[in-house]
């Protein structure tokens, strides 16, 4: 009876060590770190200018009712409860937050108001050439170029992605920015450029 037994056990032995690799979980690609650093995203959007359509998000340290998420209208102007109406457009993300705690410091003691840019609507970057869709594409602070890319419905199958390239206008003249695509898309951070308003990535 023992032997019938063994026997079973070493015939069923292999089918269950297969079917346990079966289920075994498949090694997936790690994921491409695109994430940009803190101190660069910071720098970008605290030196952004606010433009109309932009979205700012408010916040009165220990007020909630005072913070809040606000659309810069056409008139360039948010409204916060107490305040009224302040003018946003024109300003950084800091001088808006210096302005409102100044006029806060009326009704609250010591006010501690930030400032953060949600969606910079009023800027844009181009896509031209063979990708999934050309034109123009709203901003993200601190967006970078995999990232517009990949808002674009990513490159077509006819891109030759080594020779894409971004136009950047500087000190009113324009640049020709190679970009090392693959590379970028394999996880080297320092080749996936952060973009400004009115940057243009052309893919041939």
């Amino acid at each position: 009876m023992k032997s019938v037994i063994l026997f079973i056990a070493a015939f069923l032995a292999p089918a269950l060590f297969c079917s346990a690799q079966d289920k075994a979980p498949v090694d997936q690609p790690a994921a491409h770190d695109t994430a940009i650093p803190d101190a660069a995203k910071s720098a970008m959007t605290d030196n952004y200018v606010i433009g109309l359509s932009d979205l700012v998000v408010v916040t009165v340290f220990k007020e909630p009712t005072l913070s809040g998420s606000l659309l810069v209208r056409p008139d360039g102007m948010i409204t916060l409860p107490l305040l009224g109406d302040i003018k946003a457009s024109g300003k950084t993300p800091l001088q808006l937050a210096d302005e409102v705690t100044t006029k806060l410091k009326k009704f609250i003691q010591d006010p501690n108001v930030t400032v953060v840019l949600s969606q910079m609507n009023s800027k844009k970057v181009y896509l031209m050439g063979e990708i999934g869709k050309t034109g123009p594409i709203d901003m993200t602070p601190g967006m970078t170029l995999l990232q517009a890319i990949a808002t674009g419905g990513g490159l077509s199958q006819f891109a030759n992605a080594k020779k894409m390239y971004i136009l950047r206008v500087v000190d009113g003249k324009q640049q020709k920015i190679p970009v090392q695509y693959k590379q970028a898309l394999k996880g080297d951070g320092s080749l996936n450029l952060i973009l400004i308003p009115g940057d243009t990535i052309v893919v041939p």
